[in-house]
């Protein structure tokens, strides 16, 4: 049996989650993420920065450094390696080490504090985790199954907000704050969601009634893709209960946090984890 070079354990440790070691990694990568960032936040408070400037700047050093280092490795290690730079977390990493260093060419105190934003992105990097998370998965299963029931919903919001968005651009005009169509269609759209900026507002009263009729559409509509979601995560619960089988007594339809056969008390096997 040829022992695995150099490139191939690090490939299986850095890109491999179905191993102890790839995963101690990612989660090991996701706790330096969550610090990293922790402290992009903290720096940008006066006091702290003030107090604590030399220490969080020496922080971020370390951490770009690390994140330098398994910039590189990924490279190295992944059999394509262009097909990771020009992927989109490929892109995240490359942008969450820019900044330190273009921050040595460009010393600007505004500059600086753009380019450092960017860092935030290594967030990203946290949703990995889903891949660990059963819930997560079913969660996720039940937004794809519901995608087509969204789009129809969101579709006929925008119908609807166009056509109040031409009404009240016909009613209220110019004068009164509504100059385009596009503007009194945004005027909509924040009416219905209710969150009402209060920018621009009707003056008449056919304008006023019109726009009643927004705020009570808005309410009647809001709940229901909360509607949709339930009833596709509902569905995939039951699913999953169903699927799962006893080996012995061939018993189906146990809960999915079920430990033991509710028929010949047996463990239950393991519950696949979907990805």
């Amino acid at each position: 049996m040829v022992n695995p070079s150099f490139r191939e354990k690090t490939y299986s440790v850095i890109f491999g989650t179905d191993t102890p070691a790839g995963q101690h990694f990612d989660i090991a990568l996701i706790y330096l993420i969550l610090f990293s960032v922790l402290a992009v936040v903290l720096s940008s408070i006066g006091s702290l920065q003030a107090q604590y400037g030399a220490w969080l700047f020496k922080l971020e050093w370390a951490f770009t450094l690390l994140f330098s280092m398994e910039y590189l490795l990924r490279i190295y290690s992944s059999p394509k390696p262009l097909r990771y730079i020009f992927s989109f977390y490929g892109f995240v990493d490359l942008l969450s080490i820019i900044p330190t260093y273009v921050a040595l060419l460009f010393p600007g105190a505004n500059y600086w504090l753009v380019v450092r934003l960017l860092r935030v992105l290594r967030i990203f990097r946290v949703f990995k985790l889903v891949r660990y998370l059963s819930e997560a998965n079913l969660l996720l299963r039940s937004m794809y199954a519901a995608r087509r029931k969204v789009l129809v919903f969101f579709t006929a919001v925008l119908v609807l907000c166009v056509i109040f968005g031409s009404l009240m651009f016909l009613v209220e005009g110019p004068d009164n704050g509504f100059t385009s169509i596009p503007r009194s269609i945004y005027w909509t759209i924040v009416t219905i969601t209710t969150v009402g900026y209060g920018d621009i507002t009707p003056q008449t009263v056919i304008g006023q009634i019109i726009a009643t009729m927004a705020m009570l559409t808005g309410y009647s509509i809001i709940a229901i893709p909360t509607g949709i979601f339930t009833a596709e995560i509902a569905r995939e619960m039951i699913t999953e209960s169903n699927n799962r089988q006893c080996n012995v007594c061939n018993r189906i339809g146990h809960h999915a946090e079920a430990e033991y056969c509710f028929q010949c008390g047996v463990t239950l096997p393991v519950r696949m984890i979907k990805t």
